[in-house]
């Protein structure tokens, strides 16, 4: 499926979340508002809210609020972006200027905290508790897996499963909770709200698998930020985990050098050393094996256009090229 054809059965909905974020997002501090609407209307693909709501329809919810929901978690998602360029002295995301490369870094984290704040506030007037626990419990796991990241930064020994612990708290427990919480407005059977969990957990795997083999292999352009970004920051994802499993002893030793001292300068050197131990292909067939696990999970939902574009969601996180 294609991204619009993937959307078409929640396109008011998603159109509705669009609205709703745009109003939360006022404040009478107006660098809140500038820095708030660069972020947000920065072209991402809105995967997080998209899920939202394709679960909700899925299982058969037929209110409003999982708009409510759907805009929460992209004020989260949004946050942690802000956060993370902090941390990582990133400049360029999705085209263009991060939002610390234009305003700063004390401005960034403080904005950043404004809309987790307000997602908050957002949660509260949906007034669901089951709703308050799952968000919080997912904040909590988010921020966990940030400072696991940030001990596996520069560290060449970094395991595998190492590895996979901080993207399953990073970034799979914010879709995980997506989509469970669809499951809770339609106040579905336990088994399908354990089915929506699974579902959203092995799709943000799959999803981050996916942009770190692109970190290596996309251009710049279709990627939207730097290629080797993550090398440069001394992150050691998944392809050159592998290849330094996978690699000859000065391999590894090129390898070791280059996440040790983080930085650009090895980047082609190791971008070769990751395609000779094909290590890209290594990890788009882990991703693609956790989106067929997130297919898997839906069939405890009935057959509808909505699981038939959860299915095709799963299939386009592995499948796309930024």
């Amino acid at each position: 499926m294609e991204i619009s054809e993937i959307r078409r059965p929640v396109v008011d909905d998603m159109q509705a979340v669009d609205r709703l974020i745009l109003r939360r997002l006022e404040s009478d501090v107006v660098l809140v508002n500038q820095i708030g609407h660069y972020i947000v209307s920065s072209g991402g693909k809105r995967l997080r809210p998209l899920a939202v709501l394709l679960a909700a329809r899925a299982c058969g919810y037929g209110g409003e609020r999982h708009i409510d929901l759907a805009a929460i978690v992209e004020f989260i998602h949004t946050a942690t972006l802000l956060h993370d360029d902090v941390v990582d002295g990133s400049k360029l995301r999705r085209s263009r200027d991060t939002a610390n490369a234009v305003w700063g870094n004390e401005a960034s984290v403080l904005v950043g905290d404004f809309l987790y704040s307000r997602a908050f506030e957002m949660m509260v007037d949906v007034n669901i508790m089951r709703v308050m626990d799952v968000m919080s419990h997912a904040t909590n796991r988010i921020a966990e897996g940030e400072v696991m990241q940030l001990l596996n930064c520069n560290d060449p020994d970094t395991t595998e499963g190492r590895y996979m612990e901080v993207i399953e708290r990073k970034t799979a427990t914010l879709f995980e909770a997506g989509t469970r919480l669809g499951a809770v407005l339609a106040e579905s059977p336990a088994a399908i709200e354990r089915g929506m969990a699974e579902y959203g957990r092995s799709l943000g795997i799959a999803f981050q698998l996916v942009d770190d083999a692109l970190d290596y292999s996309a251009s710049d352009e279709q990627l939207g930020k730097n290629i080797g970004d993550d090398l440069a920051e001394g992150k050691p994802t998944l392809p050159i985990i592998r290849a330094m499993t996978a690699g000859n002893a000065e391999q590894r030793e090129l390898l070791r050098v280059a996440i040790e001292g983080g930085g650009r300068e090895h980047i082609d050197a190791v971008a070769r050393v990751i395609a000779e131990t094909d290590s890209i292909d290594y990890t788009a067939q882990l991703a693609r094996g956790h989106a067929e696990t997130a297919k898997a999970a839906v069939s405890v939902l009935p057959e509808s256009p909505a699981r038939a574009a959860l299915i095709g969601l799963a299939d386009f996180a592995v499948s796309r090229t930024y």
